[in-house]
């Protein structure tokens, strides 16, 4: 068995680098119908997933948060039993003192220790009190990660089943899609992929219709089509930057304009007549005078 041999991109003519651009084009838009048949979904069902993932990543900093005040309440608490025990030696020390100084000093320092533990109560109140909104907030947060994660399973499962569907055909298409691109030049292939990307309708490369860009439908000058059906150089479109081909080259049938057949000039005989007429008078004017 004879093995086909691959024409070598570089030799290609421009009329075959345009045939094989417009079969790509044609795949891809196949691919491109098969895709809206999921319409929204795959656009909700991503934004389902970022907005569970936000709210599992604002429910980690809650948890941080609350790590934090817990481990401040730790701390006060830890404080407090410190000032406990200062206030308890300074009481054991005030009952031995020698003169009123000391009693002064050790009473300022009961009472400052007294201040330090009322400072300590307030702030582990207010810590506790700022937990327990944090853990509210995780609460509804969690609830309505639970309702999205019913809602993704719906989506997800709606999804799956459209493109089990579809899924042998899109295959088949994207194979021979990448067999048709490795007919075309690197070059080339990027430029049509980016102007793809680029379209709103998803169209690289179309046909002159009606006189007209295929994909923007802004009038083709008249030159420009001469020079698309000689197939001698790669055309783009000047307003929207798609690449042109012509009909017959992208397997499209124009309807020929039947052409009008130039009417008969019928000639008038009195014109005719009026000129024989003249021209017998002519004649008769011409005519020597004979004398008598």
């Amino acid at each position: 068995m004879i093995k086909e041999v691959k024409k070598d991109v570089n030799e290609m003519t421009v009329e075959e680098k345009l045939s094989a651009l417009y079969k790509l084009q044609t795949l891809m838009s196949e691919i491109d119908k098969i895709k809206s048949l999921r319409g929204e979904l795959p656009l909700e069902v991503q934004d389902i997933e970022d907005e569970i993932s936000r709210l599992q990543t604002r429910n980690q900093k809650l948890e941080d948060e609350i790590a934090l005040h817990k481990k401040n309440i730790a701390a006060q608490r830890a404080g407090i039993e410190k000032s406990q025990t200062s206030i308890e030696r300074y009481k054991e020390q005030i009952d031995n003192v020698r003169n009123n100084r000391e009693y002064d000093t050790l009473s300022k320092e009961i009472e400052f220790q007294s201040l330090e533990i009322e400072l300590s109560q307030k702030k582990i109140g207010q810590a506790n009190a700022k937990v327990a909104e944090l853990k509210e907030d995780i609460v509804k947060n969690s609830a309505q990660i639970e309702e999205l994660e019913d809602n993704l399973n719906h989506k997800k499962s709606e999804l799956d089943g459209i493109v089990a569907e579809t899924k042998a055909q899109e295959d088949d298409l994207r194979t021979k899609a990448l067999d048709v691109e490795e007919t075309i030049e690197p070059r080339l292939l990027n430029a049509f992929k980016r102007i793809r990307k680029n379209s709103r309708n998803g169209l690289g490369i179309v046909y002159v219709q009606r006189d007209s860009c295929g994909g923007c439908f802004n009038k083709v000058p008249p030159q420009r089509q001469i020079d698309i059906r000689m197939r001698k150089k790669i055309i783009v479109c000047e307003y929207c930057g798609r690449i042109l081909i012509d009909p017959e080259l992208a397997g499209v049938e124009v309807p020929k304009v039947e052409e009008e057949k130039p009417k008969r000039k019928v000639r008038k005989t009195t014109t005719r007549k009026t000129t024989a007429t003249k021209k017998t008078k002519k004649e008769t004017d011409e005519k020597p005078e004979f004398e008598g």
